[in-house]
């Protein structure tokens, strides 16, 4: 079997990780969870983050083929179309990923805000079903649908190697919030099963590192590590107190910051809007 060769980069301002996947000897890669910067008080958007992870595909001379996405994240701006424009390659997601348009172009009135000549909503050009192979190189990768976090979450596999997206975290950070449009917690704790059923040695690839007490930034565990350290969900936990707990922390939880910016940056798989951001308001008079 081909060996994956992993590089973690680490946006700090929104705590994300990014990866480049790649084949060493063939010479392929893929992005998965790139992040533009945006500063939500000026409305600036920049690309210093982006150009690190095009600046190490060139400089190990590599061919991008993939630009993937976990889901249609909710703290941070995708990057895909800008990496696309500089490298080339597919922008791909989960085929829910319609779901998530959806509902926030209702929300946010973006209906009529379609992709140039195309009657769907979808500006990605490849949308994986669940089990769905496909190719790095000479890595073999597969697609596993985990919601619950949103409709649209999937898990990329390659080889021993799953990039788990929001779905957990690092074990002392424990589990993904449910609440947002499409999120249910009884989903989500059977997407996390399908994790918790790969091999105990597959290594677990986090979307984001929060570093809770200050510790040192960790990106990775193991299937094992998780089912016996995971503070909201082990190995043993029961389906109906998982629901209880996610239930009730979820009602504690502020809204991102960055939610209504990055939604609707990725639903359109990184295309920026021509000049302005929508921000619903809510009356309290």
């Amino acid at each position: 079997m081909m060996t994956a060769t992993i590089e973690a980069f680490f946006h700090n301002p929104t705590s994300t990780l990014s990866y480049v996947v790649y084949d060493r000897a063939g010479g392929h890669c893929a992005v998965i969870d790139s992040a533009l910067d945006f500063d939500l008080s000026s409305g600036v958007v920049s690309t210093g983050f982006a150009d690190q992870i095009i600046d190490f595909i060139r400089s190990n001379q590599l061919s991008l083929d993939w630009i993937l996405e976990t889901h249609a994240h909710a703290d941070h701006l995708t990057a895909a179309s800008y990496i696309k424009s500089k490298l080339g390659g597919k922008i791909a997601a989960g085929h829910h990923i319609d779901d998530v348009q959806a509902t926030f172009e209702s929300i946010l009135g973006m209906e009529d805000d379609k992709a140039d000549g195309d009657h769907s909503r979808t500006r990605f050009d490849h949308l994986f079903q669940d089990k769905e192979e496909f190719s790095i190189g000479m890595l073999t990768a597969a697609v596993i649908e985990t919601p619950g976090h949103t409709s649209d979450s999937v898990t990329y596999l390659v080889n021993q190697n799953a990039f788990i997206g929001d779905t957990l975290f690092m074990p002392d950070f424990g589990s993904a919030r449910c609440d947002f449009p499409g999120g249910d917690a009884k989903q989500l704790f059977e997407s996390i099963q399908r994790i918790y059923a790969l091999p105990d040695s597959t290594r677990l690839w986090v979307c984001h590192d929060y570093q809770p007490g200050g510790r040192e930034l960790k990106y990775q565990t193991t299937v094992a590590e998780s089912k016996q350290d995971n503070i909201h969900i082990k190995g043993e936990t029961l389906e109906s107190e998982f629901v209880q707990f996610r239930s009730e922390r979820d009602k504690q939880l502020n809204v991102p910051k960055l939610l209504y910016p990055s939604v609707q940056v990725n639903i359109r798989a990184g295309q920026l809007p021509d000049a302005f951001i929508k921000i619903p308001i809510s009356k309290t008079f």
